[in-house]
């Protein structure tokens, strides 16, 4: 998952796939990526119909995210049911055992239903993969049961996770599982002012015989959901870029070339415009668009804006997410956001992850009946 310099030794025996591709070249480039293209069954996703998919009821789960909330009992609110679980997981037959552990990180299981059909989904895999699975297994999520999984963005607080996942549930997720990302720049090399933050194992994801969609543009998702495609940056919000992107494949890890645009491809890190990040979303029957934001980075309000132009719905009935509206963000800038939701007029607002506490404080107050927290473990039911 992490990367770190070549080391190729020209002396070996035989010529690994590691050292190949330190040592680069434009021919084998080219053949590596129809190799893995070939071999991961890399596909364009299927893109969406003029009248996207709908659902009786939608279930979202808050597997991974940055803290617990205990003590606050289920409630049911109009159009939506919060299901918590106020006592943590005791038995009354057994000590303490498992429990539910926050981390800085994301991933959410959103269950969909459509008469006698479900879907499950696995949006995002957090930081570390023994928070996933600990999480999943207290909250009885069954990976045999995913119908797909969704990578908002090439951050490693959102795929950290993943390879873990893949590796504890080896020969129990569906054959040919589809894995929908935004764009091979969700494979490329990362770093923060911190240091260097990973990249996507394009290999892990092969073999774990995944199907791997590329869904540049609005997708249709197990039947029931259908992603944003790249989200256009239209409007006021001007997002951080905390991170930055290197274009190229280094001891194996990285993002091709030639999928890449040339003012990208410097050959060094280069500000990350995120053009690869995208939402998640569902139309519930009656009460409109649930928009998994997962991050924002592309802004908030251009990510609903975005779903809403996919769908050609303008309800919006909840945003789920991280809003990634943090310091230095001033709270001049958090009252254009707020102002753009009041005339979007959603039903519920559920920030989550990179929120930012002084954002939730003042949309809390100017929006009080429509604000929840997000926490772990958390299940928001909509509809029916």
């Amino acid at each position: 998952m992490l990367f770190g310099t070549c080391n190729c030794s020209s002396s070996a025996s035989s010529i690994s796939r590691r050292s190949l591709l330190c040592g680069g070249g434009v021919g084998f480039v080219t053949a590596l990526i129809g190799t893995l293209a070939s071999s991961s069954r890399t596909t364009r996703a299927q893109g969406l119909a003029s009248t996207p998919p709908e659902v009786d009821s939608l279930a979202v789960r808050i597997v991974t995210d940055n803290q617990i909330i205990k003590f606050i009992p289920t409630e049911k609110r109009d159009g939506l049911t919060i299901e918590r679980k106020p006592g943590g997981y005791l038995s009354k037959d057994a000590p303490p055992n498992v429990e539910l552990i926050a981390e800085w990180g994301l991933s959410l299981h959103a269950e969909s239903r459509l008469g006698a059909q479900v879907r499950n989904i696995l949006i995002d895999f957090g930081y570390q993969a023994q928070t996933l699975l600990n999480n999943m297994s207290v909250l009885n999520i069954d990976p045999a049961s995913l119908d797909a999984l969704v990578l908002s963005h090439g951050h490693y607080d959102h795929f950290g996770g993943l390879v873990g996942f893949l590796s504890a549930n080896k020969g129990k997720l569906k054959n040919g599982l589809p894995f929908f990302v935004g764009g091979e720049d969700c494979f490329c090399m990362r770093e923060t002012d911190a240091g260097q933050y990973g990249a996507l194992d394009r290999k892990a994801i092969m073999d774990a015989n995944l199907s791997l969609m590329m869904a540049e543009g609005p997708a249709v998702v197990a039947d029931h959901a259908f992603t944003t495609g790249k989200i256009a940056q239209t409007g006021f919000e001007k997002p951080l870029v905390p991170s930055r992107e290197k274009v190229g494949i280094v001891n194996g890890f990285g993002c091709f070339p030639d999928k890449i645009s040339a003012a990208k491809n410097t050959g060094s890190f280069v500000p990350d415009d995120f053009e690869h990040e995208i939402g998640t979303n569902f139309v519930v029957k009656g009460k409109g668009l649930v928009v998994i934001t997962s991050c924002s980075h592309r802004g908030v309000v251009n990510t609903i804006k975005q779903a809403q132009a996919a769908s050609g719905i303008q309800k919006v009935h909840a945003v789920i997410g991280g809003f990634h509206i943090v310091p230095p963000l001033t709270d001049e800038y958090i009252r254009q956001v707020i102002a753009a939701f009041k005339e979007m007029n959603p039903d519920y607002l559920i920030p989550g992850h990179c929120a930012g506490e002084r954002f939730y404080d003042l949309v809390r107050a100017e929006m009080p009946d429509k604000v929840i927290h997000a926490a772990v473990g958390a299940r928001f039911v909509f509809g029916a």
